[in-house]
This record gives C-alpha cells, structure tokens and sequence, in this order.
C-alpha cells in the first residue's frame, strides 16, 4: 500500500470523512511562500497553513531559534519550573498587548486559551462569592475552536459543532453586528446584545467574541464601534470582556491587534496561531492583575489548569524569534500593500453574477459566492493553477504569509478568477 493509500485507508484528518474523504496532497518540503508537492509541483500557499505562517515556511531565524533551543532543552513541565524562553515571551507580550493585561497563562492551543480564559471569567465570579454568573454571552457567526467550551460560544445554527447542540452548555447569542467595517456607525446595530445583557446581566459571566474579524464563522469585517459601545455596556453591566485574537493578533488585520482599531481594552485575551509563525503550536491567555488576584485569593486560591506542554521551551524560543521577525521591519507597510493589491485585484469580482460580496481587511481577502462551493473540486482546480486555497461554505478566501512578493499574490487572485469563471 503506497502512502497516500495508507492515509486515506487509516488517517482521519480535519472536517472530513473517512468513508468517502476530501483529497489530500502529499507535501514533500515547503520554503517560503511555496509548498512542494511530492510530484514536483510547486504551489503557492494562500492560507499561511491556516493563518499561521506569517513568515513563510523553513525561515532561517525561526529554524535557528529551534536548533539553539533543541540544544539547551526541548521541553520542561511548568509545575514549579520557569525557563527564559517563557520569561522573554510573557515580557514581550506585556509590552505589545494592552497594558491593562499584566498575567499570562501559557497553554498549547487556541481552542484550549479559550477554554481557559473562559474558566478564568467563572471561576473569577466564583471568587466573587457570584457563582450564578457562569454563563457565556456571544454574537452569532463566530467561531472559537472545537473543544466544548468553544464550541459552546460558536454560532449554534450556521456553525460547524450544531449537532452537538444537545451535549453544550446554553448560552446566550446577540445578533451579528451588521455594520461594516468602513461604515458609518448606527446604534441601532448594539441594540441585540445590549438588551440581552440588560436582562441576563445577572446570569452572564462575560462576553466573549473576535473583536473585528469574525474568522472561521464567515470572514466577517465589523464596526470597531461596536466594541467601543460593547466595552460601555459590559462595565454597566458588571460583565467581563474577552477578545479573542487567535486568528486576528500579530498584524492580520494591518494593526497589531484588532483591538488597536478600537480605544477599549479586554478584560481577558486569547492568542495563538500567528504566535509561533506556524512553528510549533503554542496559546496564551492574557487578563489583568484584579482577575488574577481574585481568582488567587477564591475559594481553590489558585488557576485551575495546567496542560502537559505549558509554556514549552521550543515554542516560546520560536515566538520570541518570530515576535522579534515581525518587528525587524516595516510590516505595517507590508500589510498595507497587500491589502491594496488585494483590493486592486479583487474587488473587479463584485460585478460577477456568482459573486455575493467581496471583503478585504489588512492581509485578509474574502470573495463570496452565492452559493456554496464544492471544496473537493475547486482544492483540485486551485492545484492545477499552482495555488493552495482552501475555501468553505460560501467563502474562498486569502490570508497569505507576510513575506508573499507582489506576482505571487496576483497568481492567487488570478487563479481565484479563473476558477470562478
């Protein structure tokens, strides 16, 4: 049995079936922008392997960042050790998020920084001799991970885990902001989440959601106004704030983080993806000194959680090296020239009669159909034009690494056209 036999025959990879699995391509080596395939084909990456290369692949500085830490140690447990690479990283996070969050907890993954931010939220109102406040307030069409308490707080209807409705704690859903990201504002469009806070104040631990860019629920860009107004309601209200910045954080957007579009500050942030460049997988949960405190001083008087691979030396030596990448030049310029050129180069296809909308955002560009796509035929298309872009539902998206030159992303949206047309 040759290998991609072998895969399909044994190997359940994400969002598919084993009986009648989506395609796969067998990658041999990727360097820069380009994945190379075990034929010999070369393909362009649009996805930043699900948002998270932003430096390309096999970058020298990350690679040596892994080496020299390989050679001192590949991993301590956290329970009663520390390690500079853990030090460096809290240091450089404190100075670039906002300054209201001073602890970080480390963990392995994006989905479980949720879960954690979430328990910090309940076990917060716990401490606070509050414990009825253990519900969880959203809006509609976002997505946080796959794990239960994540799923919990995704979109119920349109999302990806509704038929585990029936297992998931209920919690409250506003409806999606409606006012665009470059509109003029309109209260009206707070009015939903407004009045359930007004009514469930009492029951609601926080409000968690993607501040700007709503990711993996549908790629949709909102009114940093929103947030603004969000952040007045929830002091009101006597609510926790979490953002979570997993897919937004580190320049996406063309701001650092999303939250710098607007003059607020979260309770409690969640990051990952981007943190590492795509290296190894590595979350951190931020929030400020007061929720550390009050959890600290509760009834456990400690954080209950600790996952196996907390603040794992590799990774953290890698975030510090690709934190420092990101710095070393002018991104904020880069982003902006990509999100020109995908304006330039995309937004002709708003008159397509396939087309419903056309969105772009800092290094984030959204075509979407008026249908859904069949994701089988158009991964197979893409390849055959030297592409990797992987839509879903409606949306064929970009977010391509950072280091992407002009002729590459025109070859993205050129092969997007085609294969629209």
């Amino acid at each position: 049995m040759d290998n991609l036999n072998f895969d399909k025959n044994h190997i359940w990879h994400p969002y598919t079936s084993t009986t009648n699995p989506l395609p796969v391509f067998y990658v041999k080596s990727a360097k820069g922008v380009y994945l190379k395939l075990k034929n010999g084909k070369k393909l362009i990456d649009g996805m930043s392997s699900w948002w998270s290369v932003i430096h390309g692949y096999n970058n020298k500085e990350l690679n040596k960042a892994a080496k020299d830490q390989l050679n001192k140690m590949s991993h301590i447990m956290f329970g009663g050790l520390t390690h500079q690479p853990a030090i460096d990283l809290a240091k450089k996070l404190i100075e670039i998020t906002p300054s209201n969050l001073q602890k970080i907890f480390f963990s392995d993954s994006g989905s479980v920084s949720v879960e954690v931010a979430i328990k910090m939220a309940i076990q917060y109102w716990q401490s606070k001799k509050q414990p009825q406040k253990n519900k969880l307030l959203t809006i509609k069409s976002g997505y946080h991970g796959d794990t239960f308490k994540a799923m919990s707080v995704c979109d119920p209807e349109t999302g990806m885990h509704h038929i585990f409705n029936g297992s998931m704690p209920q919690n409250y859903f506003a409806e999606q902001p409606k006012i665009r990201f470059s509109q003029k504002w309109d209260s009206s469009d707070i009015l939903s989440i407004k009045t359930i806070l007004e009514d469930n104040n009492e029951n609601i631990a926080a409000v968690i959601l993607e501040p700007i860019v709503q990711g993996a629920g549908g790629m949709w860009f909102y009114s940093p106004q929103y947030l603004n107004n969000l952040r007045n309601l929830c002091n009101k209200h006597n609510v926790l704030l979490i953002f979570d910045e997993i897919a937004t954080g580190f320049g996406r957007t063309g701001k650092l983080f999303a939250t710098n579009y607007t003059n607020i500050q979260p309770d409690i942030m969640c990051l990952g993806k981007a943190l590492t460049g795509g290296y190894l997988s590595l979350a951190a949960t931020l929030t400020t000194s007061e929720i550390a405190k009050t959890i600290s001083q509760g009834e456990a008087k400690v954080f209950m959680h600790g996952p196996t691979f907390m603040a794992n030396p590799l990774a953290c030596a890698i975030a510090n090296t690709n934190i420092e990448l990101l710095f070393s030049y002018d991104w904020e310029n880069k982003i902006k020239n990509i999100e020109n050129q995908l304006n330039n180069e995309l937004n002709t296809l708003k008159t397509n009669t396939k087309v419903n909308d056309v969105r772009i955002l800092g290094a984030i560009g959204v075509v979407e159909m008026k249908e859904p796509v069949n994701m089988a035929i158009l991964q197979q298309k893409f390849v055959d034009l030297g592409v990797w872009i992987r839509p879903f539902g409606k949306l064929i998206y970009l977010m391509p690494p950072y280091i992407i030159k002009p002729l590459e992303i025109t070859k993205l949206t050129k092969a997007i056209k085609k294969v629209i047309d």
